[in-house]
């Protein structure tokens, strides 16, 4: 059965971002994740993982301006030097926490830019990265994300996300493979994760069409967890989901899962 984190983005909402920790580990999460640390001190947060005995096993680079819709910057031609200020920023943050997982957004096209010149970006960019990150014994993560929800995010699919990731050809560089952005835009998910098991490097999960907890909507996950176990799938699994109520109303499917492991 895999194991699971917390996004702390999403989940226990109920509470401040800092006092979210501590929630989470009371409900009985050993690990947490989230989109961005960089609103507190990488010490004020390594803190809180230690008062709680959880480990944190994923964040973002800075995004770009999310406030005026920049979704990561690392395809997007002309803002290189920019994305090289985020891998600092990260890298900051990953040492402090004991990070090994960091994911770059790929970005959203502008509408004046070049696809293929897009494309060649986020290569090179990812390259950098994953070069500054190796260093460290970080991995550095690519995730397609739906175009419903983003619209005009530049990678899409898991096959744009295994084709960047193949040019880029560097050990630590692997597949974010969100189940929900996958069945949002394609489907087939066990068909998915079998195909590309030997390139993730981290699942996240979530129902599929709301994105609320995952024992509803139209994905059978107890049967994706088992495909997880079939492919050997030893990493986390990120419960990114938008709770349908409080949080913890909703984790009767997590106290099944871990109550039968």
């Amino acid at each position: 059965m895999p194991k699971f984190a917390a996004n702390l983005s999403m989940m226990f909402n109920e509470v401040p971002f800092l006092d979210r920790f501590a929630a989470a580990a009371d409900a009985g999460f050993k690990a947490v994740e989230y989109l961005f640390p960089y609103e507190h001190a990488p010490e004020t947060i390594a803190k809180k993982l230690d008062e709680n005995h959880l480990e944190n096993v994923l964040f973002n680079m800075p995004p770009g301006n999310w406030t005026a819709g920049d979704r990561g910057t690392a395809s997007i031609p002309g803002r290189e030097i920019e994305f090289r200020e985020s891998v600092a920023k990260a890298l900051s943050y990953a040492k402090v926490l004991g990070v090994r997982r960091v994911h770059a957004m790929a970005g959203i096209r502008p509408a004046d830019a070049d696809p293929a010149h897009c494309r060649a970006t986020l290569i090179e960019n990812l390259k950098y990265a994953a070069g500054e990150l190796a260093a460290h014994g970080i991995t550095l993560l690519l995730e397609a994300i739906n175009t419903r929800d983003m619209p005009g995010f530049f990678i899409s699919t898991q096959a744009d996300s295994f084709a960047v990731c193949s040019a880029v050809n560097v050990p630590n560089i692997k597949m974010h493979m969100d189940c929900y952005h996958m069945q949002v835009m394609e489907g087939d998910l066990a068909t998915k994760l079998r195909r590309y098991a030997r390139y993730c490097g981290h699942v996240q999960v979530a129902s599929a069409p709301d994105r609320h907890e995952p024992d509803t909507g139209e994905v059978r996950y107890e049967y994706i967890f088992r495909v997880l176990d079939e492919i050997g799938y030893d990493g986390w699994v990120g419960c990114e989901y938008r709770p349908a109520n409080k949080t913890l109303d909703g984790l009767g499917w997590f106290r099944r899962l871990t109550a039968t492991a």
